[in-house]
């Protein structure tokens, strides 16, 4: 398959080499300004991989035109940007793959209703979801994710092109579910390093519980399968984001709380924007995304905010 990944960064060079493996004919695009693709042009390599020669490097948008498919991997609330600048290739026939993990903010649109708002009705959308860093993958360590689409011949093709013993791909049911449920284990990731920040990691247990009913119920709200947040989009990707060093949106979360500088993109600080105003829209409770927010956004001393969540009404586990 021919495949043009658009985004330079760690998941998008990881899907790239991954790909690439899988014996596809690969190129990657990104921005001539952006350091990432400055690194790779000059020594195909970033500070976690290597690209192989296989892989075709370019700063020109229109190599979109020859793929079959496009993958990518940017910001969430760049998406909406990115299709504006597609839409003069009038591209018909293309599988697009979503590999981020977001909500739009200004919208509240799941990113693939962004894609589908701005795209020829002859193309397709699939998003690839689920657990695992760039780090393990890149170092033969295997982990499971899903694929999903509205579409069962687009996720058929790809679970089959793309799956090998380093990731096993399942087949995706619940296209909302499934990506309001990898949207909001950013937020919970932060969370997760708010704790690691103030010394109660004790908590995470606590919080991977009820972080997980909080957003089922968020995801049966907005029409989804209320299971699919104890699946592999949410529930199952909280080892690689409550607890591992590689998870920039718990190291985000530490960072936050010890007042120390985090450069790197931590997709919940946004995503929990999105999620509040959905929550508000449905009416449905969200009390540890809420707790985020203030922390976040408001400036609420760390403390006070567990304080009134531990102080909430007493009611039944389920």
């Amino acid at each position: 398959m021919k495949i043009t990944v658009i985004g330079p960064g760690r998941w998008g060079s990881l899907i790239t080499w991954y790909l690439d493996t899988r014996h596809h004919d690969v190129t990657l695009y990104g921005l001539a300004e952006a350091k990432e693709m400055q690194d790779f042009l000059k020594t195909r390599s970033n500070s976690l991989l290597t690209l192989p020669e296989s892989v075709k490097l370019t700063t020109d948008l229109s190599c979109i035109k020859d793929a079959e498919a496009i993958v990518i991997s940017i910001p969430s609330q760049a998406l909406q940007g990115l299709f504006e600048q597609l839409k003069k290739y009038e591209l018909k026939n293309k599988i697009f793959i979503l590999c981020m993990k977001g909500i739009e903010i200004s919208t509240g649109r799941r990113l693939s209703q962004i894609a589908e708002d701005n795209i020829d009705p002859t193309n397709k959308v699939a998003v690839w979801i689920g657990p695992g860093h760039v780090q393990e993958f890149y170092h033969g360590i295997p982990n499971c994710m899903v694929i999903d689409s509205k579409h069962e011949d687009i996720k058929k093709l790809l679970v089959e092109e793309f799956s090998s013993s380093l990731i096993r791909f399942y087949y995706g049911a619940d296209l909302i579910g499934n990506e309001i449920g990898a949207a909001a284990k950013n937020v919970i990731g932060i969370a997760a390093g708010m704790l690691d920040g103030i010394g109660l990691s004790s908590l995470k247990g606590a919080l991977m519980a009820r972080g997980t009913r909080e957003i089922a119920r968020l995801i049966k709200a907005e029409g989804g399968n209320e299971m699919s947040a104890y699946g592999l989009c949410h529930l199952g990707d909280y080892e690689a984001t409550v607890f591992s060093k590689y998870s920039h949106n718990r190291q985000f979360g530490e960072s936050f709380i010890k007042k120390e500088s985090f450069e790197s993109l931590a997709e919940g600080y946004y995503t929990v924007k999105a999620l509040i105003n959905m929550g508000k829209k449905d009416g449905v409770d969200l009390p540890i995304c809420q707790t985020v927010y203030t922390i976040l956004y408001d400036g609420k001393d760390p403390i006070s905010a567990l304080d009134e969540l531990f102080s909430r009404k007493l009611t039944n586990e389920f």
